[in-house]
Order: C-alpha cells, then structure tokens, then sequence
C-alpha cells in the first residue's frame, strides 16, 4: 500500500526558493543533489529565523542523521518553489521534519523530504552521542510546527 502524495494542507510553515540555471541536471530537471539544498535551507532557515541566534554557536548542535526523498513529478528552473514544512516528532535529542516541495499552481507535492537532526555537544562536534534535551530555543521553535 502506498503512502498518499502530500497536499499544500500538510505543511505548516511555508518559504520560497528561487531557482538557479545550474540547478537543473543534464536532463533539464532539479538535480538530485538540490532537493536536499533545499531541505536543508527550509529547516536552517525556519530555525534562524524564530531562535533569533546563530544555531551553529549554540552549546548543542542539530546534525543531520538521516535524509530521504521521495519524487513525484519533475520541477526544475526558471520557476520559484515553495517550500512547505511540517514537523513529525520532537524527542528528547531529536527532531524529525518534512519538507514538501511545491511548483506552480499544483495542490500536491512535487517532492517530500524526510530530513532528521539530532543534537549533539558542539564542542564535540557530530562524531559524538547525542545530547538530552533538545536546547530549549530550538524546542520553542520547533514545536508549533508540530502536526
């Protein structure tokens, strides 16, 4: 059984990307590499954003563990996209994301990402276990993406 495709009503917060030339792939297509850009944008972004810090600088650090893709339909340049954003689950090290990406005026995903970071001791960078709780500015910003 399949998983139904993603709508614009799953998400909960929302930014737009402007698309480069270059991100298109031989074929004229978004390369596969930038789907996972844009992602990383999407969270890094939301959470610079309403932390109002530099989240590289905190005490513990959100490394990504785990990245997935699943593509529905082909976008590519010159169109924006929109970037929806919604959030699975917030744990005691961890917070899990979905980013659905969106081109013109279609009402379901092009794309979703499942994207994962789990927080560890910055002073010990990303080869170290992760670290219990989740800092509270990230938590606070997290949580109203919850659904």
């Amino acid at each position: 059984m399949s998983t139904p495709r993603p709508t614009r009503a799953d998400y909960v917060a929302w930014r737009t990307a402007t698309t480069r030339w270059r991100d298109d792939d031989a074929y004229g297509h978004l390369n596969n590499a930038t789907y996972y850009e844009l992602f990383d944008t999407a969270v890094n972004a939301h959470l610079y954003e309403r932390t109002g810090v530099d989240v590289r600088a905190l005490p513990q650090i959100g490394v990504v563990a785990e990245t997935s893709c699943r593509y529905f339909r082909e976008i590519g340049f010159p169109e924006p996209i929109e970037m929806g954003m919604v959030v699975d689950k917030v744990g005691t090290s961890s917070v899990i994301y979905r980013i659905g990406l969106f081109q013109g005026e279609s009402d379901e995903a092009a794309a979703e990402g499942r994207f994962v970071h789990v927080y560890v001791d910055n002073a010990h960078g990303a080869g170290q276990r992760p670290v219990v709780p989740i800092p509270d500015v990230i938590r606070i910003a997290v949580e109203p993406l919850l659904r």
